[in-house]
């Protein structure tokens, strides 16, 4: 029996289309599917049965694992239990995109290499489908990876269910693999991201400052950081808010008195702080105990780099004042002018010993 052939859109993917084959993965079946590497198999990474099948296609051999991809990059915490700080460093810089990184799996001396790619096919596919995807290139080993549907078809047609031709994909280059569980990282596979990429968004250092809105006192930090480490490019300075729900700009007030300090923040959008963004961060900066709390309910693990701001002010608790940077929103100005004062003067310090 040939193998069934559905076209989809590769700007537009047709969702009845997708959701068929993503059914097809649900109930055992093998499909062919494009990334935006090379076209691969997709089969359910949960079913034992299927990766048997997958296995026989392919004519893998029993000692060589499947990569597999997700949709989106809080899912990988679903596979790994890795607190590895470089991992979602390069997870947050990387994906979607062509990396796969091998890490701790959760069970022990288990290891597996995830990746989500960049191709709306595929990560609608991974998303419909309700299941992490196990999905190594889709040819028989030794041959050459397909960039086409048809090219896969040349060495699967009748192995396999159903196939999606995409049409032709964008970079025609497997993925490059990174093993983090190795002693010093070892690239495995050389791919589309140099071992250059690699080892520069490793060892870049990452700040990251947080308040409750990411629109008034963790944007005069970021700001006021970036402008005081000039031209380095040895460390990344971010802000988020324990309370970004909706996408917003700076506060007037705030864009006022940080442009008395000569700094535009016109172009500041507030963001949530995710688990990945707080897992890649090396130094976490909070406003408030609240802050520090909320935080390490999102995620723990990162309990050992986190910090008030104004515990760089060489204060302490005992001292009879305050950690707490109080929120200026709904203040006079006069508030603001104080808040970017005070934030400045600890913001100087923290520059001082990175």
């Amino acid at each position: 029996m040939k193998t069934k052939i559905l076209t989809i859109d590769p700007i537009f993917p047709e969702v009845d289309r997708v959701i068929q084959c993503a059914k097809m993965i649900r109930q055992g079946g093998l499909v062919i599917f494009p990334t935006e590497t090379v076209y691969g198999i997709a089969a359910d990474y949960t079913n034992a049965k299927a990766l048997k099948r997958l296995r026989e296609v392919k004519k893998r051999a029993d000692d060589k694992p499947f990569a597999v991809l997700i949709a989106r990059k809080e899912f990988v915490d679903l596979l790994s239990d890795s607190a590895d700080i470089a991992a979602y460093k390069l997870i947050d810089e990387f994906w979607p995109g062509p990396l796969t990184i091998v890490m701790s799996g959760k069970e022990p001396e288990q290891t597996v290499g995830i990746r989500m790619p960049n191709n709306l096919i595929a990560l609608n596919l991974i998303y419909q489908a309700q299941c992490v995807i196990a999905a190594p290139s889709a040819n028989l080993e030794g041959n050459l990876p397909p960039l086409t549907c048809q090219e896969a078809l040349n060495d699967l047609d009748g192995l396999v269910d159903m196939a999606i031709d995409g049409g032709s994909v964008t970079v025609g280059q497997s993925s490059t693999v990174v093993d983090l569980t190795a002693p010093d990282r070892k690239i495995i596979r050389q791919g589309p991201i140099t071992s250059e990429e690699i080892e520069r968004v490793v060892k870049q250092k990452v700040v990251l400052f947080v308040c409750t809105g990411n629109s008034c006192r963790s944007v005069m930090a970021e700001y006021l950081m970036k402008r005081m480490l000039g031209a380095r490019r040895d460390v990344q300075v971010i802000s988020a808010g324990t309370g970004a729900y909706v996408t917003m700009g700076a506060s007037s007030e705030t864009l006022e008195v940080l442009r008395k300090e000569g700094i535009n923040a016109t172009m500041h959008r507030s963001q949530p702080a995710n688990r990945t963004m707080l897992k890649k961060a090396d130094l976490i900066l909070v406003m408030t105990q609240t802050h520090r709390r909320q935080i390490l309910d999102i995620c723990p693990t990162v309990e050992k780099r986190i910090y008030l701001l104004k515990e760089f002010a060489k204060m302490s608790s005992g001292s009879g004042i305050s950690l707490d940077i109080s929120d200026p929103i709904g203040k006079p100005k006069e508030v603001y002018e104080e808040c970017v004062i005070t934030i400045k003067e600890i913001v100087e310090k923290v520059v001082q010993l990175i």
